[in-house]
């Protein structure tokens, strides 16, 4: 891998743009592809929230969406997306039908209303300033756009969690073909090092009042607090509303078929690097954009889509601070 910083604006064409509101603790994340883009999208967990996927199905007649949403704020935060297709209306940009260019804007949103204030979410003002902000500049990562409010680690509850937030990767595989993810990690699980096997960030041991600043955290690890729950109800004990949301972005040429096999094969590195992933209390979708420049395998640019998911996830909660008393993994 290069030791320069690969992104998803490292894709010629491709914009990011974040919008937040930092005393509220949501936001959300705008991927821009002015000139369009072959989408897809791959969706595992049992709680999602989600706009215009049905659109990126195989059988359905878009091939070319125009931006991605990834949001806070659950099912409200969708509306980010209204500000998004009005700003890209505005640069006549979208699915000409003849008499109007419609914008094709897929969205997903994650949970944190349990952090900050759960009145306050992303809406369509917010999302067309993340239009705004948007550039070609390697994003920000960490507690920015939708993962100001992220948290991971739920199964004892938000007071044991840790931050997550947004992380960045990108890899050069050959002959110019580029392979990046931006992701907002906002897991149920904990998040482990795929280098190592360890957790870095995740459920904390029950304790008495807030970690101290600068003292290294006593996972529980969700896996095993899972045994102990045997017959009973995970809901009794974890915080609820969970997920995590990104976009694959590559320069590849593919087909929508396979610009939707490279997200499926993304989830084996959200699986990588989330345990558990794809449970019944996390959305887990992850789009993907093919700008179509470079000649490429799909079965090569899969491969390094899972890889570079995973470190975007592990990226996420490496860059997050601390706030409102949830730990960061590093202080």
């Amino acid at each position: 891998m290069s030791a320069q910083k690969i992104t998803p604006t490292s894709v010629r064409g491709i914009r990011v743009g974040h919008a937040h509101d930092e005393e509220a603790l949501t936001g959300c994340t705008v991927i821009l592809c002015d000139q369009g883009a072959v989408g897809g999208v791959d969706q595992r967990g049992g709680a999602p929230g989600t706009r215009e996927t049905d659109a990126l199905h195989l059988i359905h007649l878009v091939e070319v969406v125009h931006a991605i949403v990834l949001a806070g704020g659950s099912a409200f935060g969708l509306d980010a997306a209204s500000g998004v297709v009005r700003y890209l209306e505005e640069k006549g940009i979208g699915f000409d039908t003849g008499v109007a260019k419609v914008p094709i804007v897929p969205a997903a949103i994650l949970f944190d209303l349990n952090v900050g204030n759960p009145k306050i979410r992303p809406d369509a003002q917010m999302g067309y300033q993340a239009c705004l902000n948007a550039s070609s500049d390697h994003p920000a990562e960490g507690n920015v756009g939708a993962g100001i409010g992220a948290t991971v680690g739920k199964i004892l509850g938000i007071g044991q969690a840790m931050k997550g937030g947004i992380g960045c990767a990108g890899v050069h595989i050959g002959g110019g073909v580029l392979v990046t993810a931006i992701v907002a990690v906002n897991a149920f699980g904990d998040i482990i090092d795929p280098q190592n096997g360890q957790i870095i960030a995740g459920a904390r041991s029950l304790q008495k009042g807030p970690l101290k600043i600068g003292a290294t955290p006593t996972f529980a690890n969700t896996l095993e607090v899972m045994k102990s729950l045997v017959g009973r109800t995970v809901l009794a004990f974890a915080a609820r509303g969970h997920t995590v949301i990104g976009c694959v972005v590559t320069n590849a040429r593919l087909s929508k078929e396979q610009v939707t096999k490279v997200a499926q094969m993304a989830q084996d590195g959200l699986a990588r690097a989330v345990r558990p992933a794809h449970t019944m209390l996390d959305g887990d979708t992850i789009f993907a954009l093919a700008t179509g420049e470079k000649k490429a395998d799909v079965n090569i640019v899969g491969a390094f889509a899972a890889e570079v998911f995973a470190q975007a996830i592990v990226q996420g909660v490496r860059r997050a601070k601390s706030v409102a008393g949830i730990p960061s993994a590093i202080p």
